[in-house]
Parts: structure tokens; C-alpha cells; sequence
């Protein structure tokens, strides 16, 4: 999940530096290059799983349009409108939205320790972006951006749930291979309707491109293996919980990228969401109603 965090912060990043590109382009490029990647990976054994991937095409189309096609397209959108500040602020509460739809649908239960830590981690974050200012979080110039990001919010929690119940049933680079082709086949033409609107964007190399490798390789590929594993071995709520470090994270980045300046306050917000953070997976919840699933080799 650290590697997930640190990607996911570059995301965030690098999205922002080329927010001057319609989000749906964006989208679709790094989607595009990210599925080229996984053909010589994937393609053999998705074609081998193919009637898995039939049988529970309900399921796996929930987890393609949450987590892949449209995740990363609602922030996108938001950053067009919105500050990165804003979108850290928003994606702290994806760990809150998620324990909420696990102790529902999953459920799964958290000792009063995991709340603290849940608590103390979302403060924490909140702390990193407000620079101890938390009082002054109602002052923040919400606009369209901000409620763009409650559409990304609401994608992850739901695939975060669907990964829990359902990936196994699938290989690893398979599932991805699949879910990432349906989302290219589903935003090409949104992608063609944004550039009749808007009109054909214009590229800069190599500027673009190493945005666009990154944003395909890293974000849309590696990441999403590695935290469709950690719901795996942890719990959704749990290793969404790790999605706190964002703001963390993208604190760092920009102090040595964007030349930025690290405050104290800052530092002690960081503290917070380690602490929270650790607490929260140190200490073992109850669970009910578990199923043990048998994976699929």
C-alpha cells in the first residue's frame, strides 16, 4: 500500500501539470497505454478465463466502471476546476465511505481501537492540507470541482467492496487486461463527443508523453495490482486506510517537484495519519459471516 500511496500521489501530481487536456483524453490515453502494456502480460490467460470473466460479467462491470474508467476521470474533472488541496481534502474521506459500506455489505466490524486509529488518521490528513488551520475547512472556496470528487469518492469505496467480494474469482493481470479494454471501449466515444465540444487538444512533446507513461505504467497498472492485493491479505476499510497518506505524500512531492515548503504543522498532520494508521492495522477487528474463499492459481 506504500507504493500504492506514492503512485497515487504522482497521479495526483502529474494531473494536475497537464490539466490544460480534457479529462476524458486523459483518461483514455493512459488507459490506452496501459492496456497495450498488459496484452503480452494478460492476453493468454484472460482468453484462458474468458467464460469467468462471462459467468460474472455483472460484478466485474461494476468493478471496470468504479475503479478503472471512471476513478481517476472524476479527479481529473475536479482538478480541471478545483485545487490539489481540495482534491487531498475530498480523497481523505474515501477511507471513511469505505468502512461504512464494509460494516454493510461486508460485514465486517472494527474495535473501538480501529475507530481511533480511523479517526486520529482522517484528522491527521485533514491537519496536512489545512496546515493546522482545521477551523478555517468551512472557508474553503468549494466549486463544481469539489463536487466532481464526491463522484471519484463514491467509485472507489464501491470497487474497493467489489474487490473484496469478487476478485479472487479472477486472475490478477487478467482482470485488469479486461477491465481496462471495456473502460478504452467505453471512453473512446465519450472521449470523441469532448473533442467535438471542446475541440482537438494540442499535445506537447515530450511533456505529454512522459505524463501520459507514468500516468499508464504506475497509477492505472501497477498500483491497481498492488491494492486489489492488499484488500486481499487486509480488508477493504483497512487498506483504504492508507489512502490518508495522500495528502502526506503529495506534501512531499511537491516540496522537492514543485519547490513548496514543508510547515510544522504539516509534519505534526503527517505524525497523525502514521499513528492512526498504524493503530488501525495493528489491532485485529471482529468480523462475521466470513466466507473463506478458495483462490483460483
Amino acid at each position: 500500500m506504500v507504493f500504492v500511496v506514492i503512485f497515487y500521489a504522482g497521479n495526483i501530481l502529474v494531473g494536475k501539470m497537464i490539466s490544460d487536456l480534457p479529462p476524458f483524453t486523459i483518461a483514455c490515453i493512459r488507459l490506452i497505454i496501459a492496456f497495450v502494456i498488459l496484452i503480452p502480460i494478460a492476453a493468454k490467460s484472460a482468453w484462458r478465463y474468458r467464460f469467468s470473466f462471462l459467468e460474472h460479467k455483472g460484478p466485474l462491470f461494476i468493478m471496470t466502471v468504479t475503479g478503472v474508467t471512471f476513478f481517476n476521470t472524476f479527479i481529473y474533472g475536479a482538478l480541471q476546476f478545483t485545487t490539489a488541496t481540495n482534491v487531498s481534502v475530498l480523497e481523505t474521506v474515501i477511507p471513511v465511505m469505505t468502512v461504512i459500506l464494509s460494516i454493510t455489505f461486508l460485514k465486517e466490524r472494527l474495535n473501538g481501537s480501529q475507530w481511533i486509529g480511523i479517526i486520529v488518521s482522517f484528522i491527521g490528513a485533514i491537519w496536512v492540507v489545512m496546515n493546522g488551520r482545521i477551523t478555517e475547512l468551512a472557508s474553503i472556496d468549494w466549486n463544481i470541482g469539489d463536487g466532481i470528487m464526491i463522484g471519484a469518492i463514491l467509485s472507489w469505496a464501491i470497487y474497493s467492496i467489489y474487490v473484496k467480494k469478487y476478485m479472487h474469482l479472477f486472475p490478477s493481470f487478467a482482470s485488469l487486461f479486461v477491465m481496462t479494454g471495456i473502460s478504452v471501449i467505453l471512453l473512446c466515444p465519450i472521449v470523441l463527443i469532448e473533442w467535438f465540444m471542446l475541440g482537438i487538444p494540442t499535445f506537447s512533446f515530450p511533456n505529454h508523453l512522459v505524463s501520459f507513461m507514468y500516468l499508464g505504467i504506475f497509477p492505472s497498472f501497477i498500483a491497481l495490482v498492488f491494492y486489489n492485493r492488499a484488500v486481499e491479505l487486509l480488508t477493504p476499510a483497512k487498506a483504504s486506510l492508507f489512502l490518508n497518506f495522500l495528502p502526506v505524500v503529495t506534501m512531499i512531492g511537491s516540496y522537492f517537484w514543485l519547490g513548496e515548503t514543508l510547515s510544522l504543522m504539516k509534519v505534526f498532520g503527517s505524525f497523525l495519519v502514521i499513528c492512526g494508521v498504524l493503530v488501525t492495522t495493528q489491532f485485529k477487528g471482529k468480523r462475521t459471516n466470513v466466507v473463506e474463499y478458495k483462490k483460483i492459481s
